[in-house]
């Protein structure tokens, strides 16, 4: 299973390309699962553009208000707090290298500590226990350390979230004067631990590194001080984290900062968080540039999408689809046609051993075209017009040999197939295009509209393939409709019996005690069998087992005493 690298989430379905998950799956000794393929993509901004109105809410948009009129037409509005913020967003601290930072990291947070200051140290698998963990970060001396999706949504309270508690800690107590009398108890430690808390500056919220976009960062910062509550935030820095080890390894301030600072010493500047800023934009514009890039070339595969969609809702939805079937082959008639015979072109020029190559191929006939060509005035419409009257001819034969609905869910079925399968088939095409159509530039061509020119032509030949498929499935296919009823061989009449291993008598006609009945449905082997003796005394009930007194020399149960 892949793990976000931003959020630490577990992304169930996702696979790797080309050939990468399998590889991985061999490394790590499990099973190796076939690729997956692609049925349907979109992407989330044109998702969003299905719906008819659009709008959303957020505290974090304000630095993204660019894109969201570029790409939603929607104007951002910031609404001002319901009480005034009382978070101090101190500047941050730079260290020369990430084992200095986290040195100061640790002595911050054992300071903090001491002073009751709740700490959530920021850089989440349990999601069903990061609610209930983070919920209680607000508590006095906590330091909780959390990703930035741990507990999204979570409001963490100072003193401790009451509904958690109760949650959490009286689950199995029964309702009734104890559990309220709990409840009670709990309710004014949390008032009296939060004006403690709030004695001892609120929350502290200490962030180990400066994330790539300023949204996620403000976030972060917003965990603090809320409803009005006082709170600290302050981010720990190093030249080697990765947005300053990208963005800016050979700047001025790289420099001097390793060779002017000394070793766990820090720098705290508002000269140098705006630097920071500045390297945040740049990464965000890159971010966006790709996003916009995304969509520009999911917009090609957005309107060719909407046809199909809209094709395969209107054979669903119709009750008969024959005039679609009848509408394709005329059109692959005209194309075979139109291939062999260029428009404008003399009979001498056309291509006869094409012609009758592809008529048998679609449609499985051979029809006289060498007549055809001898007549006087050959033209491309008589050839279409008898072709495609030999073709309706043919398919009306064979629907005539199956009960009228049933060829209709044929149609259907059969409309339905192809559609699917070239439209799987041209998805996997248009990635594979998406990965290299780049190179293009190198041409001096730019690469977006080679995308849209190369995937319109494609989707012709898409459309033509479908309707050519259609049209010779119909044409060849044998149609058996219904399950015919296999006639069973005769069994021959077997006398069956069965000799006891041990006393090597036959006991076929033995009652077996689970069923009941004779274990052998077929009489035994038939033997000579004496009279009884009419004056035979018995001084106790004869066993089944024991001989017979007939003198047979079988048991009484195989002779006389057979039920």
């Amino acid at each position: 299973v892949i793990i976000d690298e931003f959020t630490g989430r577990m992304m169930d379905g996702r696979r790797w390309s080309d050939g990468l998950h399998q590889a991985v799956e061999a490394k790590e000794g499990v099973t190796i699962e076939p690729e997956n393929q692609t049925l349907a993509s979109i992407t989330f901004q044109n998702y969003f553009r299905l719906y008819p109105k659009i709008g959303g809410m957020t505290g974090t948009a304000a630095t993204e208000a660019a894109e969201f009129w570029d790409i939603y037409k929607l104007n951002v509005v910031t609404i001002p707090t319901h009480v005034p913020v009382k978070r101090i967003d101190e500047d941050d601290e730079f260290y020369k290298n990430q084992d200095d930072k986290f040195g100061a990291i640790a002595k911050s947070i054992k300071e903090k500590q001491e002073l009751g200051q709740p700490v959530e140290v920021l850089n989440a698998r349990y999601h069903e226990q990061e609610a209930h963990i983070v919920a209680q970060a607000g508590r006095l001396g906590a330091v909780t350390i959390a990703t930035n999706m741990a507990g999204r949504g979570t409001d963490i309270q100072l003193g401790g979230n009451v509904e958690f508690r109760i949650g959490d800690e009286l689950s199995e107590m029964e309702d009734g004067p104890e559990k309220d009398s709990a409840i009670e108890k709990i309710k004014r430690e949390v008032s009296e631990e939060k004006e403690r808390v709030l004695a001892a500056g609120g929350l502290f919220v200490l962030g180990t590194e400066r994330h790539e976009s300023r949204r996620i960062d403000n976030q972060l910062r917003g965990r603090s001080g809320r409803q009005g509550d006082p709170g600290l935030s302050r981010f720990y820095l190093s030249l080697d984290d990765d947005l300053l080890r990208i963005f800016g390894p050979q700047t001025m301030f790289a420099r001097l900062m390793n060779k002017n600072l000394a070793d766990g010493e820090a720098i705290v500047s508002p000269w140098i968080s705006k630097a920071i800023e500045t390297a945040q934009k740049k990464v965000e514009a890159r971010n966006y540039d790709v996003r916009k890039q995304v969509v520009e070339y999911d917009d090609v595969m957005n309107d060719q999408r909407k046809v199909i969609y809209e094709q395969r809702a209107d054979i669903m939805d119709s009750t008969t689809v024959g005039d679609v079937v009848v509408d394709m082959r005329a059109e692959t008639i005209n194309s075979i046609v139109g291939e062999a015979c260029p428009p404008n072109s003399y009979p001498e020029q056309w291509d006869v051993p094409l012609l009758k190559e592809r008529v048998a191929q679609v449609f499985g006939i051979e029809p006289p075209i060498d007549d055809w060509m001898k007549e006087e005035a050959v033209e491309p419409d008589m050839l279409v017009d008898r072709l495609q009257a030999l073709a309706d001819a043919q398919v009306e034969e064979k629907a005539a040999q199956l009960p009228e609905e049933s060829y209709i869910q044929l149609e259907k079925s059969v409309l339905l197939q192809s559609l699917d399968q070239h439209w799987k088939e041209h998805l996997s095409m248009l990635d594979a295009l998406r990965q290299v159509i780049h190179l293009r530039a190198y041409a001096q061509k730019k690469p977006i509209d080679e995308y849209k020119h190369e995937a319109f032509a494609q989707f012709e030949r898409m459309l033509t393939a479908i309707r050519e498929d259609v049209t010779h499935l119909l044409a060849v296919g044998q149609f058996n409709w219904g399950q015919q009823e296999e006639e069973l061989p005769e069994i021959p009449d077997f006398i069956t019996h069965h000799i006891d291993p041990f006393t090597g008598e036959d006991d076929s006609a033995d009652i077996d005690a689970a069923t009941g009945t004779v274990m052998s449905r077929l009489p035994p082997l038939q033997m000579d069998r004496p009279e009884m003796p009419s004056d035979l005394a018995l001084d106790a009930p004869l066993s089944r087992n024991a001989p017979c007194p007939c003198g047979s020399g079988r048991k009484y149960k195989h002779c006389h005493g057979q039920i």
